[in-house]
């Protein structure tokens, strides 16, 4: 009878030893069977094999596995899943009492069930070790074996073994041992972890008096072992393996080898654990890594990046966008500079268009396009920075050029501006003038001053 929790490799296990690779999982109860032959008998039988889903409530079919009528002839193995050692004991402790609770239904006379128990507990102290392959001589030999055969029977049971005879073997096979190496890897495991973990196992083995195997499947590690251990306690097969504690992923302890003392050796490893450490709190579940910090991150187009950005900045204010724009109005009164100062910088600045040193021709047409162009140029001019109302921008057309000049001075004079510069701005105002006089739907004839 095989139980375990789910995933725990029950029916990997069977399925390989029969030699099957490829297999369907069954539901609920599954029922195997294991070919064994006899050689010294040329006879051939059947082991029937039951096993049982990971699951509690299922447990009521044990009725049709576990009878009282072939309970005798009964080996129950608890399976444990060694990738996930935190939960060993647990489903260990868990499914243990399960067949407990089952066999006492069972309703079994109780002198039957004690003939069952003595049973377990002579075949626990006559255990013989194997020897080994080259003993040194028959006679020493079997001295050993008298002796050992002598203290099995004087030898009282430890305190701690056979607590819970359940009356039939119990063997406790852990697979999927490949995985130590991956748990040293990925959560740190140490020897100490693991000789931790083997010293609960093998204590609660010798409460029940049960076998321990560790295997796996991947690497066809002590699959043959269990398979001639399992036809030994039911059919009484001879076997010569004897105990491996050295190999961490390939224990064998036979019932009736271990001890309390053998189990403390164990102990003698221990670095930073104690031996009356809860196996809860030392060999716990490593915690659930989240891959979302991990999670890939796809960049988005360059095309797309650009039109949400171009979005972003039409939604934004023009002094946000580009180079702040200076809100107070060029007046006369806002700058730090006089309006003088102003004009004459900016006069300077312009004087390099015409070429050389050349002076622009009053005479020219007024409809000439450079002569239109550059007397708006510099009336614009006049006109944003002189500000003042006797000025060419601001006088009335029929105004002369003597006025035009003699408004100049006046202008001149509250600003500050030095008399140097009264040629250039007469110069200016006769350029002005023309444009302004042209402009008007109706021409008025011009006076004495200007045809002088």
């Amino acid at each position: 009878m095989y139980l375990g929790e789910d995933g725990a490799g029950k029916t990997s296990l069977i399925r390989k030893i029969q030699g099957i690779e490829e297999y369907k999982k069954g539901r609920g109860l599954e029922y195997l069977y294991l070919n064994v032959h006899d050689e010294d008998r040329d006879d051939q039988t059947r082991c029937n094999v039951w096993i049982l889903d990971g699951a509690l409530y299922l447990k009521g079919l044990l009725q049709f596995s576990l009878e009282a009528i072939s309970l005798k002839d009964t080996l129950v193995m608890l399976v444990v899943d060694m990738s996930k050692p935190w939960t060993a004991l647990d489903s260990l402790q868990k499914w243990a009492s399960v067949v407990r609770e089952h066999i006492d239904k069972l309703k079994i006379p109780p002198e039957e069930m004690k003939e069952m128990e003595q049973k377990l507990i002579r075949d626990f102290q006559e255990y013989v070790e194997p020897g080994e392959d080259f003993p040194p001589s028959p006679q020493r030999r079997n001295t050993a074996s008298q002796e050992d055969k002598d203290d099995s029977v004087v030898l009282p049971l430890g305190a701690d073994t056979l607590t819970h005879n359940l009356g039939i073997p119990v063997l406790v096979v852990c697979t999927k041992c490949d995985a130590i190496s991956i748990l040293e890897k990925e959560h740190d495991y140490r020897d100490e972890h693991f000789d931790f973990i083997q010293s609960h196992i093998r204590k609660f083995c010798l409460q029940y008096g049960a076998a321990l195997i560790y295997t796996s499947v991947k690497e066809n590690k002590n699959i043959d072992l269990v398979y001639k251990y399992i036809v030994q306690k039911l059919y009484g097969f001879p076997y010569k393996i004897p105990a491996v504690v050295v190999e961490k992923d390939a224990v064998f302890i036979p019932a009736g080898w271990d001890n309390d003392k053998k189990i403390g050796i164990l102990h003698e490893n221990f670095q930073t654990l104690k031996p009356e450490d809860n196996f809860e709190d030392i060999i716990t579940k490593p915690p659930v890594r989240k891959f979302v910090h991990e999670k890939e991150i796809v960049a988005e187009d360059d095309q797309v990046f650009l039109m949400k950005l171009q979005t972003l900045l039409s939604k934004q204010p023009p002094t946000a966008a580009g180079r702040p724009v200076d809100a107070s109005p060029r007046v006369p009164g806002g700058s730090p500079r006089t309006p003088n100062r102003s004009v004459s910088s900016n006069v300077a600045s312009v004087s390099p268009i015409p070429a050389g040193s050349k002076k622009i021709d009053p005479n020219m047409k007024a409809g000439a396009t450079s002569e239109g162009v550059l007397a708006n140029f510099f009336n614009s001019l006049l006109s944003k920075k002189s500000g003042s109302p006797g000025g060419p921008g601001g006088g009335s057309p029929g105004g002369g050029a003597a006025g035009g000049s003699s408004g100049l001075p006046s202008s001149s004079k509250k600003s500050g501006q030095k008399p140097v510069l009264s040629d250039v701005h007469a110069e200016l105002d006769r350029i002005a003038r023309k444009p302004v006089t042209v402009s008007p739907p109706t021409a008025t004839p011009p006076t004495e001053g200007e045809a002088s």
